[in-house]
């Protein structure tokens, strides 16, 4: 009988569930607190699931002889060593739309609380003051709604937005022109919508992309008298610069449900007045903590019982048999997923699949979930093999595979296109008799490139002097190469390089190849190896 863990708060529900599939569950919701019992027991375990104030880490893990999936009723597993986890063998799940709707209805909320000054018009009435003509709010109803991110809960947001009779308009770059037609919002540009909205709502990850994508810059332009709400991610906002705008009387009102820094004991923006604060309970309600529950005891059971695998971040959704001999390829297909995200930075149209070969005779559903995943990874970490098709479709993106029997050299391979409204753009790879995934044909051009965490690629014509310009390039910026890839179309033609490096290329190497004049292109590349 496998046995369970539960080490954080838990809706009882999840313990009954449990118990009624013939699993052996201890529930001790306080346990995660104390590192040195947890660090005791663990060894004792089939199955680790946790909330948030348990940490799952390297430690705990090591010592988790018997582990071999950690839950997390939630989408965060910042609290969750992957790496480490994945080394052991051990499935990392989260259950990332159980509180989709608790969280929208909070920035709903939030907006309301800002938009009548609510908070601070019930602490002045139950002082005893009756300052009527101090607490002059505005109306929801006509006004314009910026939001940033409208992917799972950023399109509800719009949804009941909408029913207030508010006017949306929407920034996400992979927000598709069939999409938001069908969600019935105005596609803009970040610009635009710093100028018009009344009222700006985040509801994107903390990425590269994003990070303080409200900038000091960015909130100098926004409309005089806008009111902002984020209950996203704390870091997507500059609070030292929103707060000095919030002084000046730019700014008219700003809710915050996450912080920079969390647990917040400090910020620029308390005490502020109309700048409503709440202790990150996006996700807090009694439904959304019922709902997590018991997508975490459903997918625990259905793992340990049977193999198969939901929600998976370190693992396709497949069963344990088609892992064994899919692994090498479900890499393969996320790197040349990845590739294309990287290089892709205008709205996705189409992702079109071609597997051939022994590929074309696995799980395709979960080779092309790897592959949807890898190419939104870049401005979505959250993303997994299981949200990732569900997040394609309500884009609008169309996502098209082929099967066809062994065409060439190679036992098999899979070619990914991308379709944008401005260009088309291939990448193609196999997966070699040592199990390593390569980089085989771009853009057309045949090339045979290992795949490793940090690379550079360019493009260029096919000149003398390239090898020599990348070369010196890297070796004055103290960057080693360790591996060096070329290919061309034909002669005096179209040609590329790939090279694998040893750390991140600089900014100033990249500075100093475009200022050349050699290159088209110069990208620097970052994979999951």
């Amino acid at each position: 009988m496998p046995k369970v863990l539960i080490s954080d708060k838990l809706s009882p529900a999840a313990v009954q569930i449990f118990k009624d599939r013939g699993i052996d569950v201890t529930f001790e919701p306080d346990l995660g607190k104390d590192k040195d019992k947890l660090l005791s027991v663990i060894g004792d375990y089939d199955g680790l699931a946790i909330r948030s104030a348990t940490k799952a880490t390297e430690k705990i893990i090591n010592a988790a002889t018997n582990l071999k999936v950690i839950a997390r009723a939630g989408i965060g597993v910042d609290n969750v060593d992957i790496p480490a986890a994945s080394k052991k063998g051990i499935i990392v799940m989260n259950t990332p739309f159980g509180n989709s709707i608790t969280t929208a209805e909070h920035a709903i909320s939030m907006m309301m609380a800002v938009a009548r000054q609510i908070p601070e018009a019930n602490a002045s009435t139950h002082a005893g003051k009756w300052e009527k003509s101090r607490f002059m709010g505005v109306e929801l109803t006509s006004k314009t709604l910026g939001v940033i991110g409208a992917g799972n809960i950023g399109s509800i947001v719009i949804d009941r937005a909408q029913g207030l009779k508010m006017k949306v308009v929407a920034y996400d770059p992979f927000l598709s022109e069939e999409r938001a037609l069908q969600i019935g919002v105005e596609k803009v540009e970040l610009d635009e919508l710093l100028g018009r909205a009344d009222f700006i709502t985040m509801h994107v990850p903390l990425t590269d992309q994003t990070k303080n994508i409200l900038s000091q810059d960015n909130i100098a332009k926004l409309k005089k008298g806008v009111r902002i709400v984020n209950c996203a991610r704390g870091g997507l906002v500059d609070e030292e610069a929103l707060a000095e705008a919030l002084k000046s009387g730019h700014v008219a009102g700003a809710a915050f449900d996450v912080f920079a820094v969390e647990p917040a004991t400090d910020s620029p923006l308390f005490n502020l007045p109309n700048v409503v604060v709440t202790p990150h309970l996006g996700a807090a309600t009694t439904e959304a903590q019922e709902n997590v529950a018991l997508q975490v005891a459903e997918q625990m059971s259905d793992y340990l019982l049977t193999g198969a695998v939901t929600n998976a971040l370190n693992m396709p959704s497949v069963t344990a048999e088609e892992a064994k001999v899919m692994g090498p390829w479900i890499k393969l297909t996320g790197h040349l997923g990845n590739f294309t995200g990287q290089m892709t930075d205008e709205p996705i149209k189409a992702i079109n699949i071609l597997f051939d070969g022994e590929a074309s005779e696995m799980n395709l559903k979960a080779l092309t979930a790897a592959t949807i995943a890898g190419i939104m990874r870049r401005r979505n970490p959250d993303v997994n093999m299981v949200s990732a098709p569900v997040i394609a479709k309500e884009n609008g993106i169309k996502v098209s595979t082929t099967k066809q029997d062994q065409s060439g050299a190679f036992e098999g391979y899979v070619k990914v296109t991308v379709v944008t409204e401005k260009r088309e753009r291939s990448v193609a790879g196999t997966v070699f008799s040592d199990g390593k995934p390569r980089f085989i044909q771009i853009k057309g051009i045949n090339i045979d490139a290992e795949v490793g965490a940090h690379m550079l690629y360019t493009t260029n014509e096919d000149v003398p002097g390239i090898i020599g310009a990348l070369g010196q390039t890297m070796g004055e910026n103290g960057v080693n190469i360790a591996n060096f890839t070329l290919g061309r179309a034909e002669a005096k033609g179209e040609a590329i390089a790939l090279l694998y490096v040893d750390e991140p290329v600089p900014a100033p190497a990249i500075k100093a190849l475009e200022d050349t004049g050699l290159f088209q292109q110069v990208k620097p590349l970052t994979f999951d190896v």
